[in-house]
């Protein structure tokens, strides 16, 4: 076990509970499709002592999710991906978005693997070496899912057309642009997903090493 005090917390325990507080009851099965739709009944301890009453939650469960932004250091460019999304549809502006390669992780791959297998067939992107960034729940007060994200360093040379699986009935066009232009698309808000976002502050941090050293 770590000890908090090594991180700086003056040796306060965060978070205060662990999965031992919690008291799952129950687990009832809503809906299932590609994804499936839990209820969930628990109780967990509370910080002023004691347990709460019982509780039911609705808990979308998914699979793990993998994002890899594809980083050309030598033309300091990005490779974006553009494709219909259907969580978009009420979107004004939009239900076409600008995103990093991304999949959905299978059984048995890891989450380099996924990155992999979703450059080569979002982008047509061989992928070698990786850099880890993130792992983080993006909606954890409803949804099992966890997403990493990957930074590659590829050669963007000859990337663009489209791709996707017809099985899956993808239809994806690749974009290769310089990283200003991609980042000004941020700000002026077209780039509005979390992968995005959180792969591309960390790579304006980093930008500037990673050109460095190649």
């Amino acid at each position: 076990m770590t000890d908090d005090r090594d991180n700086g917390l003056d040796g306060a325990r965060l978070p205060a509970f662990g999965t031992d507080d919690v008291e799952l009851i129950e687990r009832r099965p809503l809906y299932q499709g590609f994804f499936r739709l839990e209820e969930v009944h628990l109780r967990h301890r509370l910080f002023d002592g004691g347990w709460s009453r019982a509780m039911a939650r609705e808990v979308h469960v998914r699979h793990d999710a993998v994002g890899v932004l594809l980083y050309d250091v030598e033309r300091d460019c990005v490779v974006l991906v553009e494709q219909i999304r259907a969580g978009a549809l009420n979107d004004s502006r939009s239900p076409w978005k600008l995103e990093i390669v991304a999949g959905l992780a299978e059984a048995g791959e890891s989450a380099a693997e996924v990155a992999r297998r979703e450059a080569m067939e979002e982008a047509g992107c061989e992928v070698a070496d990786l850099i880890e960034l993130h792992t983080y729940y993006p909606s954890p007060g409803a949804c099992t899912e966890r997403v990493t994200l990957f930074c590659a360093l590829i050669d963007s040379a000859g990337l663009g057309g489209v791709h996707g699986l017809d099985e899956e009935h993808e239809d994806i066009r690749v974009h290769v642009l310089p990283f200003i232009q991609a980042w000004e698309l941020l700000h002026a808000g077209r780039l509005d997903n979390a992968m995005c976002l959180i792969a591309f502050y960390w790579l304006a941090a980093e930008r500037a090493s990673l050109r460095a050293r190649g």
